[in-house]
């Protein structure tokens, strides 16, 4: 299985990579400053859209991979390849009052979608100082875990596609579940 990071410039990338690597899928590095074809190219089983700086609205080719292939590759956007997500489909991404970096947060979930088979709550790591506004997350989606700490979206999925979204970081040391949550990825939506 062919999994196409796309790299938004942010070191964690990496820790995707080796995450992806270690669970037997084949991950493959595209940086977000490059073309559409070029992901096409890649013939993707799996997209990863990374964490990085800046806003959804500065991700690169980040926005033109969701629209082009939400249809037919399931696709899982970490950190701002979330924040990333929601904005395409009209949620409002802001500034949060408190940033939160390198901080552990304990986060409940509905049990459905890549949360299948987890503790309930467990302990993510977040860095990010943005945020997707709750009441204004289309209908299209659902909100499937939430930050114990300050009630932060942490996880979305859609309702009809293979589109998912985690604020906090699986491939984090810190995020004990996190090989399961890409598990459950790597098995969303057959091979």
């Amino acid at each position: 299985m062919r999994v196409v990071i796309i790299d938004c410039f942010d070191s964690f990338t990496y820790n995707l990579y080796q995450l992806v690597g270690i669970l037997g899928a084949e991950p493959v590095t595209i940086t977000c400053d490059r073309q559409i074809s070029d992901v096409r190219d890649a013939d993707p089983d799996r997209i990863i859209l990374s964490p990085g700086p800046g806003t959804p609205e500065g991700s690169g080719i980040c926005r033109d991979v969701i629209h082009e292939f939400k249809q037919e590759v399931p696709i899982l956007g970490v950190c701002l390849g979330h924040q990333t997500i929601l904005h395409c489909h009209g949620a409002a991404v802001t500034r949060m009052d408190v940033p939160v970096h390198g901080k552990t947060s304990r986060i409940i979930h509905t049990g459905n979608g890549l949360f299948f088979g987890l503790p309930n709550p467990f302990t993510a790591t977040r860095y990010h100082s943005l945020a997707a506004l709750p009441e204004t997350i289309p209908d299209e989606f659902e909100t499937v875990a939430f930050s114990v700490d300050d009630g932060c979206v942490m996880g979305v999925m859609h309702r009809n596609l293979p589109l998912f979204g985690l604020q906090f970081h699986p491939e984090s040391i810190m995020t004990p579940e996190g090989r399961h949550i890409m598990m459950n990825f790597l098995a969303a939506g057959g091979a």
